[in-house]
């Protein structure tokens, strides 16, 4: 499928583009080569194909939920200027 000026002119304008007037030949050349590429990978057969794999098929491999460090809520919040019922307490900064 080749474009021409007028249709590519469209395009950029339906884009907000500003394709200059020195570089409109190249854009139209590469534009119609691109659609081209597109029709020969649509006349391509393709029966008997299989899919390649997907990677939103694989699972992800997950480590053993064990654990690994012990609580030690307590010496972290005995350095702390004031917690209640194991939260920090902080002043309020919203006024």
């Amino acid at each position: 499928m080749s474009l021409d000026r007028s249709q590519v002119e469209n395009v950029a304008q339906l884009a907000r583009l500003q394709v200059s007037e020195d570089a409109m030949p190249e854009t139209v050349a590469s534009l119609s080569s691109i659609l081209d590429l597109a029709d020969q990978l649509q006349k391509v057969d393709t029966q008997g194909v299989e899919p390649l794999s997907n990677p939103l098929d694989a699972t992800a491999r997950l480590r053993p939920d064990e654990v690994t460090e012990h609580n030690q809520r307590e010496a972290y919040q005995a350095i702390a200027p004031s917690t209640t019922d194991g939260l920090y307490l902080v002043p309020k900064v919203i006024e």
